[in-house]
């Protein structure tokens, strides 16, 4: 599967939370609109204006994936919300989208990614470490994670 990835603006807000959090109840997660996810409320801000990245697949008129790169400090960056629709997995996707995430976080000048996830993503982790990201222990991970992961770019 080959599918472009576009710019996600505000006007993508809405459509981008629903996938998200229709795919974290999937596997038994919760979304956390009031403090992990509200970075969603205002993508433009949390990352497009501040040297970061969010971007949606789409395929006809839904967003079917997606994938953001969000500044932590001037030289570190978190790869987060990289979520597919499940008729959408094992096609590719994810590592089109995990390739597309490292090239935006080093043609923004970052020479660290971090991530956060939570055991129920096999898929995503396996995935992960097929990229060379290695565990970590950060010093505040998010409630509903409970393993992090770091690349050196």
């Amino acid at each position: 599967m080959d599918l472009a990835i576009r710019d996600a603006s505000n006007k993508d807000c809405e459509n981008v939370k629903y996938l998200i959090f229709t795919v974290l109840k999937e596997y038994g997660l919760v979304p956390d609109p009031e403090s992990t996810d509200k970075d969603l409320e205002d993508i433009e801000a949390e990352y497009i204006n501040n040297n970061g990245y969010f971007g949606v697949v789409e395929q006809g008129d839904r967003i079917i994936a997606t994938v953001g790169v969000r500044r932590m400090s001037a030289s570190t960056c978190e790869i987060r919300k990289m979520y597919c629709l499940p008729e959408c997995r094992g096609k590719g996707l994810g590592r089109q989208l995990l390739q597309h995430a490292i090239s935006m976080a080093k043609q923004r000048g970052y020479s660290r990614a971090v991530l956060e996830t939570a055991s129920p993503l096999k898929e995503a982790i396996a995935l992960y470490k097929k990229f060379g990201f290695k565990p970590y222990s950060p010093a505040h991970i998010a409630a509903r994670c409970d393993q992090a992961y770091e690349l050196d770019l």
